[in-house]
């Protein structure tokens, strides 16, 4: 059964979630495909991990919106978070400002937000942007939005661990400030990965294919997370699984 690469990253990124220390992880809003992520790692663990996706009402318990985010990660009760930026560069510092020299800058963006906090507290944080190119991963970025490593005397239970894009899945070592090269995706090469990478990273004596789904969980994922992720993304629902408002209504009314 082939998939869409949607679903390939979907997959893969629930993956990542799919651990015992895991136990809540919050999808901040415009994440369709960190939500789904989200969803489907909760179907497959049987229910176990909590999933806040703060964007609409479905699946979202929060009632104050950000503030609440930002109290529940301060309180050390959200265990993963997905964070992106416009650049991301080898010490895992990522740039939501804009690209140029501050304050004079070529392109401006719509900036940090709580980025920065939730980098700090969210022990698990996963860095995700599909483009895979040396626009995005920089030797060094314009604007640093969130530092991904501290110095030792500062408090940081939070900090990237993952990094996964359209062609590979890496890991981060904080103590050395480095990425290290998990595996590669299929139909990718190690070569297209150095060639679209504009920083140093740690490479394996033999690196792996990135398991791609089962015929079971692209199942569910078609199943039961499409049509839930749909609530709060018809757009991306209608785009990669053909899920339609009217569709989706009428298999409510048939339940």
């Amino acid at each position: 059964m082939t998939c869409k690469p949607e679903e390939f990253q979907i997959s893969v990124l629930a993956g990542l979630l799919n651990q015992p220390h895991i136990n809540h992880v919050a999808v901040g809003a415009a994440s369709p495909i960190p939500g789904a992520a989200a969803l489907l790692a909760q179907q497959l663990g049987g229910g176990r991990l909590d999933v806040t996706i703060i964007h609409g009402n479905a699946n979202n318990a929060f009632t104050d919106g950000g503030r609440e985010l930002f109290d529940c990660a301060g309180q050390g009760r959200i265990d993963a978070f997905f964070l992106g930026g416009v650049q991301i560069d080898g010490q895992a510092n990522i740039n939501l400002v804009g690209t140029g020299t501050y304050p004079d800058l070529e392109r401006r963006f719509p900036g940090s937000f709580g980025s920065a906090y939730m980098y700090f507290t969210v022990p698990h944080v996963i860095l995700f942007r599909p483009e895979h190119s040396r626009r995005v991963f920089v030797e060094k970025v314009d604007f640093i939005s969130a530092p991904g490593i501290s110095p030792p005397d500062v408090h940081r239970p939070g900090g990237p661990k993952s990094l996964m894009t359209e062609l590979c899945l890496m890991a981060f070592d904080g103590a050395r400030g480095r990425f290290r090269l998990v595996s590669v995706h299929p139909g990718h090469s190690l070569e297209e990965i150095l060639d679209n990478t504009g920083f140093s990273f740690d490479i394996p004596d033999s690196v792996p294919e990135t398991q791609a789904p089962s015929e079971a969980v692209l199942v569910q994922l078609r199943s039961v997370i499409a049509p839930e992720i749909a609530k709060t993304y018809p757009g991306f629902a209608s785009r990669v699984f053909a899920i339609t408002p009217e569709i989706r209504e009428f298999e409510e009314n048939v339940r």
